[in-house]
């Protein structure tokens, strides 16, 4: 499914939906990869919804394990935020962070364990971004308002998080035959 945006000075083009990995994908993408550093990394943007560079720029003063948040600084748009810690997430990981490995080689990890885990056969286009997706589809399912959703990835305009609705139609339909 695609729906049109309108790029300035230009014809409407479409704009595919964006990529997401569920939870059952999520956890054969663990088992295949090989690395705890990886997996920790993979649970980061997984569980709460961070980017790449986000994930990368980590620093253990950022977990607060008494509130249990995490705060990404300088996100995209030099924006602070608050997220959850990732359920699963242990102080013990800690001694991971600051991660010691750059943007490439974390997305080759993610690639490898998606070929393993045989997630192209049914979404060839997957990438690190997608886990982000898949924790936003994942709030949505599990009835945390678009609102929540849009402060906790940072999105400034609610019609960016809004993309997800497209993605969880059931849980749409759902809430339609709850409430009529």
């Amino acid at each position: 499914m695609s729906y049109p945006i309108k790029a300035k000075g230009s014809k409407t083009r479409p704009k595919r939906l964006p990529i997401d990995i569920n939870e059952d994908e999520f956890g054969q993408i663990l088992e295949n990869t090989p690395k705890r550093r990886h997996r920790v990394a993979f649970l980061m943007a997984f569980g709460s919804g961070l980017r790449l560079s986000e994930v990368i720029n980590l620093e253990p003063r950022d977990f607060d394990f008494e509130t249990n948040q995490l705060k990404v600084r300088e996100g995209k748009g030099k924006k602070d935020r608050i997220v959850p810690i990732p359920k699963g997430f242990k102080e013990e990981f800690l001694h991971f962070i600051p991660f010691e490995f750059e943007n490439r080689s974390l997305q080759k990890a993610f690639k490898r364990a998606c070929e393993k885990a045989g997630i192209f056969n049914k979404k060839p286009s997957a990438t690190f971004h997608s886990l982000r997706h898949g924790f936003a589809t994942t709030c949505l399912r599990k009835g945390i308002s678009l609102r929540a959703i849009q402060r906790m990835l940072g999105h400034s305009d609610l019609s960016t998080t809004g993309m997800y609705l497209d993605l969880c139609p059931d849980e749409i339909l759902k809430e339609y035959q709850e409430k009529f």
